[in-house]
């Protein structure tokens, strides 16, 4: 099959192309390197082979841009939509620039897709859309109370795609991600994702910065089950059409659980760590205190199954960040 991976030289993005092209598919990808990294893509294609990598096709550009996204998505099956501004402070900051990429983006894709014909179109939500309300495990059918214009750009994309299937007959898939971790997340910048950033400091011999008390709560995710995720949506029948699910493992903890978790796992090859603490900083805008996901729907309609629980994909998620400094 013909696929396209927008964000392809993103965290998520390269690990589906990377996975993608040793199941011996057709792979293109869409990036604008606003974001991805040029080194993501050198990983996969170190994994793959060149051989395989002869099926890989890179269109650099903006998903955005309507005629892009129609180049990228000529004759393509399935479309994994990955291509995003990311993150909560950053759209709090700048919420114009996170409509155009997440909103405007994910239309213009979307209306390409319709056009080239694709099977369906399987895109990343995200666990925000459900804001802090207090019930937990969060289940899909919960009302949705973003707090942050991030949360609600993908509100919107939900929304769109429910439209999409409905006037247009585009089947497409949710996935809305709770905390993704792994192998190549960014840990450098002042929204770089929790365990990447704190994994870099305490490497360096400095204190993570902490915003609260620490006794919030994320349900972590490695990347290869979010892998298994979107082959599965995509691969799925057409009675799925519109439908968003949870894709996590199942288990919270806190983010002094979290550190306390890194910490003593990277004291084993970095024994002057656990001389290292946290550094507390006041509460951030748009940040939601608690976070638990019930897999149930995606383990009931697509066989999902959770494979890495936190210890083994921290262990490998260190090893990653000690070879690439």
């Amino acid at each position: 099959m013909r696929w396209l991976v927008t964000g392809a030289a993103g965290f998520i993005g390269s690990h589906l192309v990377e996975r993608l092209l040793s199941l011996g598919q057709m792979v293109t990808g869409l990036d604008d390197f606003s974001t991805g990294h040029g080194r993501n893509l050198d990983e996969a294609r170190a994994a793959v082979g060149d051989e395989a990598w002869r099926r890989f096709r890179l269109v650099e550009g903006d998903v955005a841009d309507g005629a892009v996204c129609r180049e990228a998505c000529g004759d393509v099956d399935y479309v994994l939509h990955h291509a995003a501004l990311a993150s909560v402070p950053a759209s709090v900051e700048d919420p114009l620039a996170c409509h155009r990429s997440n909103v405007t983006g994910f239309l213009e894709l979307g209306l390409a897709a319709r056009d080239g014909g694709a099977k369906r179109l399987v895109y990343a939500s995200s666990s925000a859309v459900y804001g802090d309300d207090p019930q937990l495990p969060k289940r899909e059918g919960f009302a949705l109370k973003p707090l942050s214009p991030y949360a609600a750009t993908k509100v919107m994309d939900e929304l769109y795609a429910m439209l999409f299937g409905d006037l247009y007959g585009l089947s497409a898939v949710g996935l809305r991600y709770f905390n993704v971790f792994g192998p190549r997340q960014d840990p450098k910048g002042a929204y770089a994702a929790v365990i990447p950033s704190w994994i870099s400091l305490l490497v360096r011999g400095e204190e993570p910065r902490l915003y609260g008390d620490g006794s919030q709560t994320r349900d972590f995710c490695h990347v290869a089950d979010v892998v298994q995720a979107n082959l599965l949506a995509a691969c799925a029948g057409p009675e799925l059409t519109g439908r968003v699910y949870n894709v996590a493992c199942g288990r919270s903890l806190t983010l002094i659980e979290l550190f306390d978790a890194i910490r003593s796992a990277l004291a084993k090859k970095r024994p002057w760590v656990k001389e290292l603490g946290l550094r507390r900083l006041p509460e951030r805008a748009g940040d939601i205190r608690h976070s638990s996901a019930s897999i149930e729907a995606i383990t009931a309609d697509l066989g999902f199954a959770a494979r890495h629980d936190m210890a083994s994909g921290l262990a490998e998620s260190l090893d990653w960040y000690l070879e690439h400094p």
